[in-house]
């Protein structure tokens, strides 16, 4: 089947009916920190993933429940607390965080999401929330402006606010939008689990597609996006994915992964999506390179993932990079430590730029020494984009992991997060 992609300069608004705001609460020192996400015609198929952490945020548990209904109107967010381990009162502030946001939207509060992203153990401030949430609510707007406020208002260690949106064109016609936006910087490992899964990332679509079709297309596009980044390692007690779809295009709906326009509207949630993945590994804290980590050659598309994020993983792999220093033995053993079988002596690693790879082993055999800047493998990592090829040898099957190199200024970042 043919079809058009395109992307284009647009955020959460740029799906029909879908309108944003982001305001000043005061729960940071600086900048926005609380928003909202309002479909305008109310209750829509909504299909969510959050973090597999034994320890969960108290949105995470109210934010499930809302899910598993099916449908959802609004989400209100907010940084600067996480409220996590924050016990029975941090359930009732995340409660009553949909409550005021009902109040204000004239919805039911089970129609009402809540998402929270800072620093871990300590309660809302509930009297800031409110009016923030006040304020927001009447300053709501389907605007360019408007979502870029939203994205920049979910922002904790970011550098800059991540948004992306594609336009499709489906085959009665119909031109549907997928967008989102999304935060996260550090903490970043995630491992969804999608429900009937700090990384936020709200998306949205005006196509028209059922609660089951989108849940499918929704968890395939979450295991090839987000689970496939990583900045530091660590799996935030708060990720969280949601998806939710209108259908204001009005188009055929699409009832089930086979339905003529499935596929279509799967590429453009893969790519809006990934494009949201790769930009939290491009501003992960401190980060100066982005790796993009290919594994080919392995039996099945999950062992080929394993290896690459075993890869990425890597405190040696990463500040091997940072400091520029071709030492790919590291690489090696990271791939080794994966848990997934393979011949050492099969292998073929290359290292480079996406435009020039170097071998540097080939069948067990090294073709470069592991020497600080050696020749045109040192040039080449004193680039921005470091591209990583293993070839395993065993099969077809191919995974790319993103993530980024680990320099001091990690280190100085989160030894100051709370003070």
């Amino acid at each position: 089947m043919t079809f058009r992609l395109r992307e284009f300069d647009g955020g959460i608004t740029a799906a029909k009916g879908f309108l944003a705001a982001g305001v000043s609460a005061g729960l940071k020192k600086r900048g926005k920190d609380l928003a909202l996400i309002v479909n305008s015609g109310g209750a829509v198929p909504a299909v969510g993933a959050f973090t597999s952490n034994l320890v969960k945020g108290a949105p995470i548990y109210v934010t499930m429940k809302r899910v598993e209904r099916g449908k959802i109107a609004a989400i209100v967010a907010n940084s600067g607390y996480s409220n996590v381990l924050t016990g029975e009162r941090g359930i009732r502030d995340a409660e009553r965080m949909a409550e005021l946001a009902a109040e204000e939207l004239g919805l039911n509060k089970d129609e009402v999401a809540v998402a929270s992203t800072g620093v871990i153990g300590k309660f809302l401030p509930m009297d800031r929330i409110e009016q923030g949430i006040k304020a927001a609510a009447k300053t709501l707007s389907s605007s360019r402006q408007a979502a870029r406020d939203a994205a920049e208002a979910i922002m904790t260690t970011d550098t800059f606010p991540k948004e992306s949106a594609v336009k499709l064109v489906l085959s009665n016609g119909a031109e549907c939008v997928v967008a989102g936006m999304a935060k996260g910087a550090g903490m970043i490992a995630p491992r969804l689990r999608v429900h009937h899964a700090t990384m936020l990332s709200f998306i949205v679509t005006d196509a028209s597609v059922e609660h089951s079709a989108l849940l499918s297309l929704f968890k395939k596009a979450v295991e090839r996006s987000f689970n496939c980044v990583v900045v530091d390692g660590d799996q935030s007690t708060s990720d969280m994915v949601l998806l939710l779809a209108n259908g204001e295009a009005e188009n055929p709906t699409i009832s089930d992964p086979q339905h003529p326009d499935a596929e279509s509207l799967y590429s453009a949630l893969e790519a809006v999506m990934q494009d949201l993945a790769k930009m939290i590994a491009k501003d992960g804290e401190g980060a100066t390179k982005f790796i993009e980590i290919c594994v080919r050659g392995a039996e099945t598309w999950e062992d080929a993932r394993a290896v690459a994020r075993a890869i990425a993983c890597s405190p040696l792999v990463k500040t091997a990079i940072f400091g520029r220093d071709p030492n790919w033995g590291r690489i090696m053993a990271a791939a080794g430590n994966s848990g997934v079988n393979f011949d050492p002596n099969r292998v073929e690693l290359y290292i480079g730029t996406p435009s020039e790879l170097v071998p540097v082993l080939v069948g067990g055999v090294p073709l470069v020494q592991p020497k600080r800047g050696y020749g045109r493998l040192g040039q080449l990592l004193e680039g921005d984009h470091v591209k990583v090829v293993l070839d395993l040898g065993l099969g077809g099957s191919e995974a790319v992991v993103w993530t980024c190199d680990m320099s001091y200024d990690y280190v100085r970042i989160n030894a100051e997060y709370t003070t």
